[in-house]
């Protein structure tokens, strides 16, 4: 039976064209107990398509984002780097929007108040929104106004009927975790001030495709998002965008500003230009552009691979540093379970205690590296693989050695 074609989450039209099949993989963050082991686990497949009528590329949703985000293991606070970048973004913002007592900024999946802190410290009134119950808990904690709900047109209508326009709308890696983008991106309309601004981050697709960034695939990111293809999207929503930085985070990401189509006072900036000219160059909207990514893949994968047999063929033992998301996409894809990594660590306690989903690979604390002195750390965040290389310098004591997976595996003494 031929199984009808999905359609683009934006423009409607039929998904014909692949940019990467990364084969079953099961939700990424979906961490298993000891006594889910011998479960059958859900595997979903993780088969990325491009729209042909406006480059959106995008993962056809197989799993309500309920499912994903009501109960989540991901808090922001445990990665200090992030920390910092989101009060630099706060200092920015404020002196940039001139933002006051009398100013309201509201935060899209706001997490556990990692960014909206540094405004309630400020005295600037802050909301944030947050699907995941036990992450928005933290938040409260700190003196973060939180709602726990996912943001939509019916809660915009809400904050609008109670008067709660924004000043200041902040989504920090949200927009690829919408399903429904039209209702999402008109909803921020709908609570934007008339002079207001929204602040986005996103990966950029330019750098993932570039640095070979497949990791970062897997079914809680719904879409992936060029310049091209974001601005394609505000527009329809009558939203405007007039700036962007190219940010470090996440191996490359874009902070975009929009503001209503009407707001005169702010012009396109030289920046956001520059970058819709490169990604012309770079050809975003020709197809053939995007059909050369799975197979730079698929020689990636057996790189890895080969590292790791000759690693064991050498009697030499290999853990994992962290348990994210991206890591499970990669094991998974890659087929690498305990017969390659004994376990891995993370500083969440959340996942301390459980396993990786699909591969099974205990997880513990950063602790037992020293315990068991392992020959080579394979670091699954290698978005943060300076701040680890750090926290675990001692691994030299013995002669050990970090590993890089992405863009190309590498080994760092």
């Amino acid at each position: 039976m031929d199984t009808p074609n999905p359609s683009c989450r934006f423009c409607g039209s039929p998904l014909h064209f692949t940019f990467v099949d990364l084969g079953m993989s099961p939700l990424c963050e979906s961490y298993l107990q000891a006594s889910q082991l011998n479960k059958m686990e859900p595997f979903y497949p993780l088969h990325v398509h491009v729209c042909e009528s406006c480059y959106l590329v995008q993962l056809e949703e197989y799993v309500a984002p309920e499912e994903i985000f009501t109960e989540y293991a991901y808090f922001s606070s445990y990665a200090s780097s992030w920390v910092e970048h989101a009060r630099k973004y706060t200092e920015m913002i404020i002196e940039r929007q001139q933002l006051t007592s009398e100013s309201f900024v509201v935060e899209l999946a706001s997490n556990d108040g990692y960014l909206l802190q540094h405004f309630v410290d400020k005295n600037i009134p802050a909301l944030g929104i947050e699907p995941a119950a036990n992450v928005a808990k933290d938040a409260v904690e700190k003196n973060v106004p939180t709602l726990v709900e996912f943001f939509n047109e019916q809660l915009a209508r809400k904050m609008v009927g109670d008067g709660k326009l924004a000043d200041l709308v902040i989504g920090n890696n949200v927009l690829a975790q919408v399903p429904d983008l039209n209702d999402f991106v008109g909803s921020m309309k709908m609570i934007l001030k008339p002079g207001g601004v929204i602040t986005m981050e996103f990966p950029h697709l330019m750098r993932l495709m570039a640095e070979n960034q497949f990791d970062t695939i897997y079914h809680e990111h719904f879409c992936y998002f060029s310049w091209i293809a974001a601005e394609k999207i505000f527009t329809a929503h009558r939203l405007r965008l007039f700036d962007v930085e190219e940010l470090t985070t996440h191996g490359g990401s874009l902070r975009i500003y929009a503001c209503h189509e009407d707001d005169d006072s702010k012009s396109l900036s030289e920046c956001a230009a520059e970058l819709k000219n490169r990604e012309l160059q770079a050809g975003l909207q020709r197809l053939e552009t995007y059909a050369s990514f799975a197979e730079q893949v698929k020689q990636t994968k057996r790189r890895i691979l080969q590292f790791l047999i000759e690693a064991k063929k050498a009697g030499k033992s290999i853990v994992g540093y962290g348990a994210p998301g991206k890591g499970n996409t990669l094991l998974n894809y890659c087929g690498i379970r305990t017969d390659f990594l004994d376990y891995t660590v993370d500083r969440n306690p959340y996942k301390q205690g459980m396993f990786l989903p699909g591969t099974h690979v205990p997880i513990y604390h950063p602790d037992k590296i020293q315990q068991t002195r392992p020959d080579y750390v394979f670091i699954l965040p290698w978005n943060f693989k300076d701040e680890i290389m750090q926290q675990m310098a001692l691994i030299r004591e013995w002669g050990g050695q970090f590993v890089v997976p992405i863009p190309e595996v590498s080994v760092i003494p």
